[in-house]
């Protein structure tokens, strides 16, 4: 039993006492507990010639759950006399904090409760000691407490849950093997022993009990039916025994496809409707072919088994959705065949041959097409009409006629034009009845050989059916340009050339096309067939050579020669021209290379590239000086304050806008609010009134005053003098501004009297009329006039 000592006891030899260890009776042994104030039986006490300790293993249940410690065993030395003297002490894992002994006493308790899982056993050491000098009575001793294992843990699937897939192969294909642990003892009863059962998943699984191995436990399990399976698999240890601790699993499995079901059409015949104005290459029709299963055994390819139209549609798998494509391949013409009829298979791509005896993986269905007649345009005999006309034909000249036919039953009536698109400049007219083509204008081939002209065949009855056809019109060459020199030849002659020494070779080029090709004669002129300075030989080659048939050439003599060659085609009739060879007279080295030709070259005299470099450097000089004197006029500023030297009183400022108040005198010029009778001065002066034509015309030799002039012609004087001030005003601004005058009229005898206008006569004015304005301006008259007629103002 698991209180029970291990076999007999094991004797330590030390000094010659004992120490005995007394172990706790567990788990109902039935065996006393052998307390120190007992007597000692004969298996406590062993008589020996050593005494020693008498020890052994201390057994302690796990979780234990009591009120008080547990007590586990007892130690006790022969030296204890029981009169206190000898005290017990316990050190090791888990001294004081876990294990206590009573030192008086020396039993042994466990104060906690204990768990095997977590720690196993204990090491511990056991020591006597005096009371009174804490001397060892006897050697220390080391014993193990080993927490005894209870079934306090369920087993438990570290892995799970989990996911298995499975082929649909026979009875006692494996899945998937589980495993669950169990924390308790495994080498100590059956807490930690586990069998494996099925809960739920029954009759399709089964499950080792040992093993934990899972199996199929049905024959042919069919995917298309249920693809997927969750069992509940329970570990249950004490060996399954009533009791035992369960912990469960699931188990999740897939049956895995296999390519055992052939496809199927849904139906066994289709019938779909197109119409027969349906482009090529466009989608007719999709049919499908059921596939139980999935993936790549779902996949399948269709093809045209028979068909009434051999050619005309085509089938094609869809590889997104395994579709069948039917498309149109040839264009559809409801007035020829109205309907077609197909037979399509379907067929598995990859096939098992695990399940050939199931029967054929593919099916077969009818397709029927249905043709629709739709208003079609007028179709031409021929898309592509070529017509020639000669070059020379006259206006109206019919060259070929179209033809065009409306397609459909109805049959309507049709008519032609020429797309204007196509025909600029309008050379072709076409009957609208009957599709002849004439010329409308002269042609030439030179400048248009072949015209690309688009014909319009329009139904009467519906004028937006159009229909189109080509016609290519080539118009034939006629002999109508005569030949011309190949190049613009310029000919170099050497001065020490000799006689019959070829020195040009040309020849010719003509607009025309002749179906045999071109052939040229070259002649010289009539008028130079006599030449004694060249010849010309026609090569028979469509060239010619010019030769001298002299030496001596000298360029101051004549510099350049004219030579006319007469070049004739081979046409009918045959056409010719003149074309004018230019020889140039050469000064040439010893090799025969030109120096100098024709006459002599004159020098042109002019300044040099210094001179020319220096003059423009002057003008650009000029150029900034200008601009820069330009931009310091205008940026220069005059000041709005008279010269310090003038009367502080003239300091007046004019406000003719929201300004700075009475100490801005900066912003604005007095002069404006002279005195309207002065006499100007005659000098243009900015703070004069120049002397200006008016509009109201006086005597020369002494201007009248305002005051003398009739009310209309006053203001206009006034107003036309202070323009005439502002126009030759220097510092008036360069835009329009808005000048306000103040205009005291005339009416006072005695005018202005203030010294304001000072500045405008410049302190030399007659004052002599003070003495008609009577007694009340005598004093004054006294003060500034003269015997002379002068007064002096200050």
């Amino acid at each position: 039993g698991r209180d029970r000592v291990d076999k007999a006891p094991r004797a330590l030899t030390f000094q010659p006492r004992c120490l005995f260890l007394v172990v706790a009776p567990q788990c109902g042994s039935g065996e006393l507990e052998k307390s120190p104030r007992s007597d000692p039986g004969p298996w406590e006490v062993l008589h020996r010639h050593r005494r020693s300790w008498v020890w052994n293993q201390f057994f302690v249940l796990e979780e234990y759950t009591g009120n008080e410690p547990l007590y586990v065993g007892k130690l006790h030395s022969d030296v204890d006399k029981g009169d206190g003297k000898v005290k017990y002490v316990l050190s090791g894992d888990g001294a004081t904090s876990i294990f206590t002994i009573d030192e008086n006493t020396g039993d042994i308790h466990a104060t906690k409760r204990l768990d095997r899982e977590v720690q196993a056993y204990y090491t511990l050491q056991a020591q006597a000691v005096d009371r009174l000098t804490n001397l060892p009575v006897e050697p220390r001793s080391e014993f193990v407490v080993k927490v005894q294992d209870i079934n306090d843990n369920e087993p438990k699937f570290a892995d799970g849950p989990y996911l298995a897939g499975v082929v649909c192969l026979p009875t006692g294909t494996m899945v998937v093997q589980v495993a669950a642990t169990d924390a308790d003892d495994p080498t100590y009863g059956n807490s930690a022993r586990v069998v494996y059962s099925i809960i739920h998943g029954q009759p399709y699984f089964s499950v080792e009990p040992k093993t934990g191995v899972i199996r199929t436990a049905l024959p042919n399990m069919d995917r298309e039916t249920r693809d997927q399976y969750v069992l509940v698999i329970q570990a249950k240890d004490m060996v399954g025994q009533m009791g035992g601790l369960s912990g469960t699993t699931s188990v999740t499995v897939t049956l895995t496809d296999v390519n055992d079901n052939p496809p199927r059409f849904s139906h066994k015949n289709y019938q779909f409707t197109v119409l027969e104005s349906l482009p090529t290459r466009s989608l007719v029709a999709k049919i499908k072919a059921v596939d139980a299963d999935i993936g790549s055994n779902a996949e399948m390819d269709y093809r045209i088994m028979d068909s009434d139209g051999s050619g005309v549609f085509n089938v094609s798998t869809d590889e997104d959705t395994q579709d069948g494509v039917i498309t149109l391949l040839k264009p559809l013409d409801f007035e020829t065949k109205s309907s077609f009829s197909l037979r399509i298979e379907a067929t598995n791509r990859n096939i098992d041959t695990n399940f050939l005896s199931l029967g054929p993986f593919s099916d077969t269905t009818s397709v029927k097409v249905t043709v629709q007649d739709v208003d079609e345009p007028p179709v031409f005999s021929a898309p592509l009409t070529k017509m020639v006309v000669s070059e020379d034909a006259r206006v109206g000249t019919s060259i070929g006629r179209v033809s065009a036919h409306d397609p459909d039953t109805s049959s309507n009536a049709i008519r032609y034009s020429i797309d204007r698109n196509t025909d600029l400049e309008r050379f072709f007219n076409i009957d609208a009845l009957s599709g002849v083509i004439s010329t409308a204008k002269p042609l030439d081939r030179e400048v248009n050989s072949v015209h690309n002209l688009t014909i319009l065949a329009i139904e009467t009855q519906d004028p937006v059916q159009i229909g189109k056809g080509i016609t290519l019109v080539t118009v034939l060459d006629i002999n109508d340009n005569a030949p011309v020199f190949a190049t613009d030849y310029e000919t170099l002659l050497c001065e020490t050339t000799t006689p019959g020494q070829v020195i040009q070779t040309v020849s010719a080029v003509d607009k025309d096309e002749p179906p045999s090709g071109h052939r040229f004669y070259f002649t010289l002129a009539p008028s130079v067939a006599g030449n004694p300075n060249f010849t010309l030989r026609d090569n028979k080659d469509n060239t010619a050579s010019v030769l001298t048939k002299r030496g001596g050439f000298l360029r101051r003599e004549q510099p350049v020669y004219l030579l006319p060659v007469l070049i004739t085609d081979s046409g009918s009739p045959a056409l010719s021209s003149t074309s004018t060879l230019p020889v140039r007279v050469c000064d040439c080295d010893s090799d025969g290379v030109a120096l100098s030709c024709g006459a002599v070259a004159y020098t042109a005299t002019g300044l040099s590239t210094g001179a020319l470099l220096a003059i423009l450097s002057c003008i650009i000089t000029l150029l900034v000086m200008v601009l820069l004197i330009v931009t310091m006029r205008r940026r220069r500023k005059q000041p709005l304050i008279l010269e310090e030297e003038r009367d502080i009183r003239e300091n007046i400022v004019r406000y003719d806008d929201e300004g700075g108040g009475e100490e801005d005198t900066e912003a604005f010029d007095m002069v404006t609010l002279r005195n309207l009778n002065v006499i100007r001065d005659p000098n243009v002066r900015r703070d004069v009134t120049p002397d200006t034509p008016t509009f109201y015309h006086y005597p020369p030799a002494s201007r009248q005053s305002f005051k003398t002039l009739p009310d209309n012609v006053v203001f206009r004087e006034f107003i036309w003098e202070r323009l005439k001030d502002a126009d030759v005003d220097p510092t008036a601004p360069p835009y329009d501004s808005l000048q306000t005058y103040a205009f005291e009229g005339s009416g006072s005898v005695a005018e202005s009297l203030s010294s304001l206008e000072s500045l405008s006569t410049d302190s030399d004015q007659n004052y002599d009329y003070l003495n008609n304005w009577g007694p009340r301006f005598q004093k004054l008259a006294d003060l500034y006039g003269n015997g002379d007629g002068a007064a002096v103002f200050s």
